[in-house]
């Protein structure tokens, strides 16, 4: 599956609530999320409406990574 081209950060940080992300702090205009399911694991999130191809690409990535996941299933899991 490719990204979603109009995802708001809003949208990203519900999607990533999924898999125990919670909000952690924000500072100026990014977020940081962290979870503690399958380790502990911390992602950044821009507070931008609508969050880049790459930069989405490049979150759930590392997401996946952590997971033991491929990009595709992941995207799947989050955005399908």
């Amino acid at each position: 599956m490719k990204a979603p081209r109009d995802k708001s950060w809003q949208e990203v940080v519900r999607a990533l609530g999924r898999f125990g992300y919670q909000i952690v702090r924000q500072s100026g205009s990014h977020i940081r999320l962290t979870t503690s399911q399958n380790g502990e694991h911390h992602v950044t999130v821009p507070a931008h409406n609508p969050i880049r191809v790459g930069t989405l690409n490049a979150i759930v990535r590392d997401v996946a990574r952590h997971f033991g996941k491929s990009l595709s299933e992941m995207m799947e899991s989050l955005f399908g």
